[in-house]
């Protein structure tokens, strides 16, 4: 009886293991269906979403920063870049790709913001920070209008000492070349107000008087004051860049906007940063063009960052071009990717090569060193199907 019911009692045991793993089998299959049914759900959502964006998109409505996010997110690479290209050429119909013929001079390498994405400034107390002799300006000027160039794009780090009547001067010496000076990134004008006491505005006015003509949209980075916080606290705030940019458009100035991206921002802080741009330029419309480029980590901080690939920048570049339907011009950076992906750029909403920057420092200084001559950029044009035109700061055409 003792073997009998020792039996009985084992295969009841294994009875019940079966009917275990079998309702287990069940529950699992039925969570593995109520998974997938609500991945299918998602992704059915998520694909009504994307289809109401691209419409909105193609009959030329604006969208959103939720829908931008969500372009961002989900968006297929080819499709948008086929969107941003039908706008591009909605705004563009003549198939001409302009450029600029300019010299980027950075006057001084000293700088007391120590951004912790930057391998170019040196601090104050290095030996080897130095400032551009006007001898040396001048040399380059003479060098840049030799070649045709017909703007100085004018830059430098943030210097502790330097009063403003030094930057006067230097824009009078430059100005005595007769040359456009694209100079002096919001940053720097917050910089010079903080050490003279003065407001933005009256900065700008000084600026304007001794020859300054437009200001680059340098010092952007990101316009999200969580990131600014976290990878240049020293530098201005992102309601102080726009600030800068609303006041020099009130006094007439046209600006340019960019973005460094591909650091450690979110998506949502790159909408954040469009959302600003597009905001402004409904404002005043003084942006000329829009340029976001990719950070290039090596010799920073940041250097154990993975670099942004061609398809996360050709991605972004799309997205730039479809959110901001108020900026006419969108710049491709071949300066950080290279002629060929800038070339791809064409295709994905950038309808302006940018310049043959003679001159390059910043960017080299995180070891990338890309340089085209104009002719090359001409050609690189011509292959992809454009007509090349060299143009001004505001976009006019130069004859020839």
């Amino acid at each position: 009886m003792i073997k009998k019911t020792n039996g009985i009692n084992n295969a009841a045991s294994l009875l019940q293991k079966e009917d275990s793993l079998r309702n287990g089998r069940n529950q699992t299959n039925k969570s593995s269906r109520t998974s997938r049914a609500s991945k299918t759900n998602r992704t059915n959502k998520t694909k009504m979403k994307m289809e109401k964006i691209i419409k909105k998109v193609e009959s030329g409505q604006r969208i959103s920063a939720e829908e931008g996010l969500q372009l961002l997110r989900d968006g297929d690479l080819y499709q948008l870049g086929g969107l941003a290209d039908t706008i591009r050429k909605r705004l563009h119909p003549e198939p001409h790709v302009t450029y600029v013929i300019d010299r980027n001079i950075n006057y001084t390498d000293i700088c007391i913001s120590a951004c912790k994405f930057c391998a170019f400034y040196r601090a104050p107390e290095d030996e080897r920070g130095s400032v551009l002799s006007f001898d040396e300006l001048g040399k380059k000027i003479e060098e840049t209008q030799e070649l045709g160039g017909t703007q100085i794009l004018l830059q430098g780090g943030l210097h502790p000492d330097k009063p403003l009547e030094f930057y006067e001067e230097m824009l009078r010496f430059i100005k005595g070349y007769g040359i456009h000076i694209h100079g002096f990134s919001p940053p720097e004008v917050c910089h010079f107000a903080n050490l003279s006491g003065l407001s933005v505005k009256e900065v700008l006015i000084r600026l304007r008087k001794a020859g300054l003509d437009s200001i680059p949209g340098g010092g952007a980075e990101i316009l999200s004051d969580r990131v600014r916080q976290e990878t240049a606290p020293r530098k201005c705030s992102a309601d102080a860049w726009i600030g800068v940019m609303e006041e020099a458009h009130n006094q007439g100035m046209r600006t340019t906007a960019t973005m460094m991206f591909g650091h450690i921002e979110t998506f949502a802080e790159r909408l954040e940063h469009l959302e600003r741009v597009r905001s402004l330029q409904d404002r005043t419309g003084g942006f000329t063009a829009f340029i976001p480029w990719p950070f290039q980590p090596d010799n920073t901080v940041y250097d154990h960052l993975p670099k942004t690939t061609a398809f996360s920048y050709l991605k972004m570049l799309a997205i730039s071009r479809i959110y901001l339907d108020n900026i006419d011009n969108i710049q491709a950076s071949w300066v950080t990717q290279g002629p060929k992906i800038a070339q791809i750029s064409l295709f994905f909403g950038a309808n302006d090569f940018g310049s043959t920057m003679i001159e390059e420092n910043v960017v080299a200084a995180a070891g990338v060193s890309f340089r085209l001559s104009e002719e090359e950029i001409r050609r690189i044009v011509r292959e992809a199907g454009f007509t090349p035109r060299q143009r001004t700061m505001d976009y006019t055409l130069v004859a020839g």
